[in-house]
């Protein structure tokens, strides 16, 4: 089945107000960025988002954010984003926070069919008591807090127990797609994107380099097309963007010797 449709737009079009959408990416890598452009350019909103992390201020998930478009976002990083912070503050968006590798377990599950898991990320913290702030009132309150979560005993040890993620809708950015949609990824712009595909019950792909059927090395492929719908080839003309680009000072002396060999360099 040839999965390859003409145009981001035409990909997106169906999403509707109150979908739930999962979202690739961790931080500014591997973010399906023409697929969001696409959404950007609709009218879409309340939107509900499980991603890693909610972009930037101008960039990634943060335009929708930025747009109103988000109503709530399950996330287990949002430390970059100023409107995010201040949507939450002010009552505007509700968040749920969640451990990093427990969020990439419940997209795991929803992805394989499996309705919960026990783990021990988050024993004797707020995540099993409850209590943390999902919602505020616009002066501060707390107007929608996360319920105590079950727990159970596995050889002498407690364990929480989550619920898997599924969503309406699974946006991925691929570096190369068939037109089948077997996805491979690169490096670690494939972080939460397989995931985040297997959860979605419409999965759309973004790929940078879409190829015929048969190409793909089947010993290659990181996400099989059984689980993907839709695939849209990604708009080269957008930046790939680092979130926070960091150097470390020159060792002094260092300019001065000259550039090192390979053999100095391991």
């Amino acid at each position: 089945m040839d999965k390859v449709m003409a145009a981001a737009a035409q990909a997106v079009a169906d999403i509707p107000d109150g979908a739930t959408l999962a979202v690739g990416g961790f931080g500014l890598c591997g973010i399906p960025s023409t697929l969001i452009a696409a959404l950007v350019d609709t009218d879409v909103s309340g939107l509900r988002v499980v991603s890693n992390n909610c972009g930037v201020d101008d960039w990634g998930l943060g335009l929708l954010l930025r747009a109103g478009r988000i109503a709530r976002m399950t996330s287990s990083y949002v430390g970059e984003n100023k409107e995010f912070a201040r949507q939450y503050l002010s009552g505007e968006l509700e968040v749920e926070l969640t451990p990093q590798g427990t969020l990439a377990e419940r997209l795991r599950a929803g992805g394989t069919g499996i309705p919960a898991f026990y783990t021990p990320a988050g024993v004797g913290t707020q995540v099993e008591e409850g209590g943390l702030p999902w919602r505020h009132t616009h002066d501060g309150g707390v107007l929608v807090a996360s319920p105590p979560k079950e727990t159970r005993e596995f050889g002498g040890r407690r364990y929480l127990l989550e619920e898997a993620i599924t969503a309406d809708f699974a946006l991925v950015r691929a570096a190369v797609a068939d037109r089948h949609g077997n996805c491979v990824f690169h490096a670690a712009a494939r972080n939460f994107n397989p995931l985040c595909a297997m959860a979605g019950r419409v999965t759309v792909v973004e790929a940078e380099r879409v190829v015929e059927a048969g190409e793909l090395p089947p010993d290659a492929v990181h996400l099989p097309g059984v689980y993907v719908d839709r695939v849209i080839a990604a708009d080269g003309s957008l930046d790939k963007r680092i979130e926070r680009r960091t150097v470390r000072p020159v060792p002094a002396g260092a300019e001065a010797a000259g550039p090192r060999t390979d053999s100095e360099e391991k």
